[in-house]
């Protein structure tokens, strides 16, 4: 039989510097509001005291954001290569996390949030004396809601690059 030849390994590694062509790109500057929006929503809900669905909302935001800060970090170093058959389709990653993870969990914790909030909207009113869930609630489905449409826009922006035959994030 024939001698089949290894399969190429990864890249040689050089000295690690920042891809700033990523950095200023509207994917780079996206990617930071999604992050800073998603850690004020889970630390708003992880501050204070949750129950019930809020466990749902609190791991659907910490995952996506988890995997943001992944996805941030390699294409900031350039380095999405090293990633095993993801890499290679660095593009349709992004467009994938953005579209069905990002909007799809945002947009559940999101509606989670808002409900807990409506159904603690009593205890804002004057002279309520119990501790009130209601602003932590609120804030997060406000940064919950906006992180969505952050996850919406970038995802847009991946597939008008795909659409265009761009195989690249920038």
């Amino acid at each position: 039989p024939p001698v089949v030849p290894p399969p190429p390994g990864p890249p040689a590694r050089g000295s690690l510097s920042l891809h700033h062509a990523y950095l200023r790109s509207p994917l780079g500057l996206l990617r930071l509001g999604q992050l800073a929006l998603g850690a004020a929503f889970w630390v708003t809900v992880a501050a204070h005291k949750y129950e019930g669905t809020a466990h749902f909302a609190l791991f659907a935001a910490v995952l996506v954001w988890l995997l943001t800060l992944a996805l941030f970090g390699l294409s900031l170093l350039g380095r999405w290569a090293l990633v095993p058959w993801l890499g290679s389709r660095w593009l349709l990653t992004n467009l994938v996390h953005d579209l069905a993870l990002g909007v799809g969990l945002y947009a559940a914790a999101t509606g989670i949030m808002g409900y807990k909030a409506g159904r603690k909207s009593y205890c804002n009113l004057p002279g309520y004396s119990q501790h009130c869930l209601y602003g932590a609630y609120l804030s997060a489905s406000v940064c919950g809601g906006i992180a969505a449409c952050l996850y919406l826009f970038s995802g847009l922006y991946c597939l008008s690059r795909r659409c265009r035959d761009q195989r690249d994030i920038v």
